[in-house]
């Protein structure tokens, strides 16, 4: 279901993806088997429309149906709406999870994690330099924390902060 909502391109996934990100250790006719299981549990769980295909070959979630904070997360901050934005990144991406024997989705997990968590840096600071840049210090040191705890390796991070902290 996380792959579905969150994974980009947005949208149609094909079956053969999924399956080499899942199934890798099964046969091609068990693999399938094991998406269309795997499908079927979802469209169980979340109703019969919340999985849509397209053709034989492609699957993805209806949009309507299903809300991912990851998504609305990216589609915030590529807008320029920081503020939106950080609210909705409360951590790592699944922080926690681990499918076992799935290689490829915990490669696809791993990138996720670590761009999330780049663009949340990224809005932090542009939050704490524009309210620096009106005059709002206290906000702004607020948001260059928060700038240099999701970039710990981020020397220039520490940097603006401590300009911040000065000003």
């Amino acid at each position: 279901l996380v792959y579905l909502a969150a994974a980009r391109p947005i949208g149609f996934h094909r079956r053969d993806r999924l399956i080499a990100l899942f199934w890798t250790e099964l046969d091609d006719a068990r693999a399938r088997d094991a998406l269309s299981q795997a499908l079927r549990f979802l469209r169980q769980s979340l109703g019969s429309d919340a999985v849509v295909t397209r053709g034989v070959d492609e699957v993805a979630v209806d949009r309507d149906r299903v809300w991912c904070d990851a998504v609305a997360f990216r589609t915030a901050i590529e807008a320029g709406r920081a503020e939106d934005a950080l609210p909705l990144y409360r951590g790592d991406f699944l922080d926690g999870v681990f499918v076992e024997e799935a290689s490829g989705f915990e490669e696809w997990l791993e990138g996720e994690r670590a761009a999330l968590r780049e663009l949340a840096a990224r809005g932090a600071r542009q939050l704490a330099e524009r309210h620096d840049g009106h005059g709002e210090h206290t906000v702004g040191v607020g948001w260059g924390r928060r700038a240099a705890e999701l970039a710990p390796d981020d020397e220039r991070a520490f940097r603006r902060l401590l300009g911040l902290l000065d000003r």
